[in-house]
């Protein structure tokens, strides 16, 4: 099945959405910040997504700027960062199956439709 980490207040995210509900395939929305993915969860989201913890980050955040930024962090921290300020996280993103990607762009999405 499909699942979509998704923000509602996230214009790519509302996008990715719409993306995947003309699909017309079944899937799942979760909405991380309110339920946040275990640092279990996001590390097999960020192996699915082949990708260095880091890329998942959204680095303009000011939560990112003021505490993290310029700091020699380890991918757990990093993780750990990302966990305890989900909105760090980059969105949209979708897994079918064993493929993930994050939809920036959105149209990136029907890549693995």
């Amino acid at each position: 099945m499909i699942k979509i980490y998704h923000n509602p207040r996230c214009r790519k995210s509302r996008e990715g959405l719409e993306i995947v509900e003309k699909s017309g395939k079944e899937f799942e929305i979760v909405y991380y910040l309110e339920n946040t993915p275990s640092s279990s969860e996001l590390k097999k989201i960020i192996e699915l997504l082949n990708i260095k913890p880091e890329e998942l980050v959204r680095k303009n955040e000011i939560i990112w700027k003021e505490n993290y930024k310029g700091k020699n962090l380890s991918d757990r921290e990093i993780i750990e960062a990302l966990v305890n300020n989900p909105k760090l996280i980059e969105r949209p993103i979708v897994i079918n199956h064993n493929k993930a990607i994050i939809g920036r762009p959105p149209e990136l999405i029907k890549t693995i439709l």
